[in-house]
């Protein structure tokens, strides 16, 4: 199930059972196994229950366990696999991940749009009406006012969803552009937060947001949760380790 994941994200339980001639019912047993694992995430669409593969605790073992080994060789032969697997690839890749937070709905929808909030936890101010169809910008908070990001706003339904393009300046990708979700699901005194990262570019892209959301919302968790931002910013962290092992 996880192969069929990767191959193509975003499937119903219906289409994980076809082409292995599985009961429902024992694909949904898997399936939960997974979920508990945290390899699994889902995501509702309608009356749709979409499953995604949850990348990020199989990077953790590869970075822990095998990149220090054989970081060289492995990342070569993964270069001769990815160039021998491109061609059977179909779609662009797209990323999920979720995360529970100690707040209301209406605190983390404050969080996700509020200039100020946003450059305390991110970097980065989140700057627009928050209107479907307004523009919004990821703005540097040095003074400068550069937007490294920028986007429409598509949906906006506080405090529980908010969709947007998201793309560095320039010219719009040959695929169109990417789009970002952000599902606000309460629990009595937490909510679930789904970030949906959709129609990358790239795998180089989906790498990058994999450690990049993460990050973000670790910072955003430990502000709603304690007032203030976790001591370092904890995407310079995977950096400082990225640049560790460039010199090994």
């Amino acid at each position: 199930m996880l192969d069929r994941l990767r191959e193509r994200n975003g499937q119903t339980l219906g289409e994980l059972c076809e082409p292995v001639r599985m009961a429902r019912q024992s694909a949904a047993q898997h399936l939960g196994v997974l979920e508990t694992a945290n390899l699994v995430t889902t995501v509702r669409r309608g009356r749709e229950k979409l499953h995604y593969l949850n990348p990020v605790p199989i990077r953790t073992i590869q970075e822990r366990w095998i990149e220090r080994f054989e970081e060289s060789r492995l990342s070569a032969l993964d270069a001769i696999r990815q160039r021998a697997e491109e061609g059977d690839v179909a779609g662009t890749p797209s990323y999920v991940y979720v995360t529970y937070i100690e707040s209301s709905p209406e605190r983390v929808w404050e969080a996700l749009i509020d200039p100020e909030m946003t450059g305390a936890y991110w970097g980065h101010s989140n700057v627009s009406d928050w209107k479907a169809g307004s523009t919004w910008e990821h703005r540097r908070v040095d003074g400068s006012e550069i937007a490294d990001v920028i986007g429409t706003v598509l949906e906006a339904t506080p405090p529980r969803r908010l969709k947007m393009t998201f793309d560095a300046p320039g010219d719009t990708p040959p695929n169109g552009p990417s789009t970002v979700t952000f599902e606000i699901e309460p629990f009595h005194q937490i909510v679930r937060l789904t970030v949906t990262h959709e129609n990358l570019p790239d795998e180089n892209a989906r790498d990058a947001v994999s450690t990049g959301w993460p990050a973000v919302c670790a910072n955003l968790k430990s502000l709603l949760e304690t007032g203030h931002v976790l001591p370092q910013a904890p995407w310079e962290m995977h950096a400082a380790e990225r640049a560790a092992h460039m010199k090994d």
